[in-house]
């Protein structure tokens, strides 16, 4: 039963950000495989729920003439230059998995797309901070010792 509440709270930290998740996982003593999969599973389970709830509402904002299609500016000129891959590469890093979904969405990103380097950005920042935070920890320990 520990370990189910321990895994469940991983998954739903990695759903709201993987910054916090990876810390909680490995805090948690799930040890890092398991962190990095439970963390990676929650933050793409987030992108999805985003991505099935704001494709309605881009469309019906749209409809609705709240927003526009495309906008001019310095977001526009670098959704120009990078695109999906770029965004989805890189928001988990800089702005957060759901965050950076919401803006590919606003930008008239197609979902499968987004989904796709999305979830492929969320496995290497996983991968990447659990390997950062357990060298912490083990550095922190040698001191210790």
């Amino acid at each position: 039963m520990e370990l189910i509440v321990k895994i469940l709270t991983v998954l739903g930290l990695g759903a709201i950000e993987l910054w916090l998740a990876i810390p909680a996982g490995l805090a948690l003593q799930l040890g890092p495989i398991a962190t990095v999969t439970t963390a990676a599973v929650g933050a793409a389970l987030g992108v999805l729920i985003i991505l099935i709830l704001g494709e309605h509402m881009r469309n019906w904002l749209l409809k609705k003439g709240l927003i526009r299609d495309r906008q001019n500016g310095r977001i526009s000129r670098i959704w120009d230059s990078y695109g999906v891959a770029g965004l989805g590469l890189l928001a988990p890093w800089v702005v957060g998995a759901p965050l950076g979904t919401t803006m590919g969405i606003t930008l008239g990103a197609p979902a499968v797309r987004l989904f796709f380097w999305m979830s492929l950005g969320i496995i290497i920042c996983s991968f990447a901070l659990t390997y950062i935070v357990e060298l912490g920890l083990s550095g922190f320990e040698w001191l210790l010792n």
